[in-house]
């Protein structure tokens, strides 16, 4: 049995991977993968599009290589350290009654709480050993990045802002890079911060209306409870101020025309998902969901052209 958000292209990569471990050890390696959500890659590429939008704007030009080689594993090891002490805090009290979440490891019961803390615990390992390559700001700083991924899973009991402590969390990646590129956080390093926690909120929200009916049901909280029947007019409101974050980002950084016309095209994205949910349908909110990687992505480019042709 596997989650039913589970990418089918995912999955075949996990089996292939594991195909060649003695059959006592495979069932159970493939477990922590799946825990650790390595079936949905999506969420790290989510992950992965702002991490790169901060070293590539530290930078001012392409990252030293060594850096964006610890930050894009770093960005990996996190958000499936992240995934599993999420299904530490979920599994019982939430998973277990979502439809779209009972397959998990956890809610499952196919993985232990003892086996889940450990695995935390050694991918927390790893993500220190990564950042022990950089300075001691970075280091410093990796600190808060871990307590906001620890904390994050068990802010949905007590508030209905989670999704901004998922934004923050993710986002931390970004003070990070620029720390590690500059040796300090300058305004425009914390400017995208804040723009990511914008984004996050945006997608996370899109994200968390797909299961909004099971969640009030068992007594989660999120911002698609809290934005109830304003959630796409208010989703509107942060798209729109993400995307002028970004513009005032750029104009810092004196970018040029192909960065700008990267933000046009994702507000035109921004606006195929606000159609995409007129319906609130689950799987139409997933799919908006989904979109965000492009989002992510085609800034990148933007950025990248940018940076190639100033």
């Amino acid at each position: 049995m596997q989650p039913a958000d589970a990418s089918s292209r995912a999955m075949r990569v996990i089996e292939w991977l594991t195909s060649r471990l003695p059959e006592a050890r495979r069932e159970r390696v493939r477990e922590y993968f799946v825990l650790m959500r390595m079936d949905r890659p999506v969420g790290a590429l989510l992950l992965l599009w702002p991490t790169w939008w901060g070293l590539w704007f530290a930078a001012a030009d392409f990252p030293p290589i060594a850096t964006l080689i610890i930050f894009t594993l770093g960005v990996v090891v996190m958000r499936a350290a992240g995934c599993v002490i999420n299904d530490y805090a979920d599994h019982a009290w939430l998973d277990a009654h979502v439809e779209r979440t009972r397959g998990r490891p956890m809610a499952a019961g196919r993985v232990s709480r003892r086996e889940a803390l450990l695995l935390f615990a050694g991918l927390l390992a790893l993500a220190f050993v990564l950042v022990l390559f950089t300075n001691t700001l970075t280091i410093q700083l990796s600190f808060a990045g871990a307590a906001l991924a620890a904390v994050y899973p068990f802010c949905k009991r007590f508030t209905h802002l989670a999704q901004v402590v998922l934004g923050a969390a993710f986002g931390w990646s970004i003070p990070m890079a620029f720390a590690a590129v500059t040796g300090t956080v300058p305004p425009l390093g914390w400017l995208l911060f804040l723009a990511n926690v914008l984004f996050s909120t945006i997608y996370d929200t899109e994200y968390a209306m797909v299961d909004r009916d099971e969640d009030i049901r068992v007594g989660a909280k999120s911002t698609a409870i809290l934005f109830a029947d304003a959630d796409r007019p208010i989703i509107g409101v942060l798209m729109a101020t993400f995307l002028l974050a970004m513009l005032l980002a750029g104009t810092r950084a004196e970018l040029t025309w192909p960065y700008f016309a990267s933000l046009a095209i994702a507000a035109g994205m921004f606006i195929w998902q606000q159609w995409r949910m007129r319906s609130r349908a689950p799987a139409d909110c997933f799919a908006a969901f989904r979109n965000n990687n492009w989002v992510g992505c085609l800034i990148w480019v933007g950025l990248l052209m940018s940076l190639a042709i100033r």
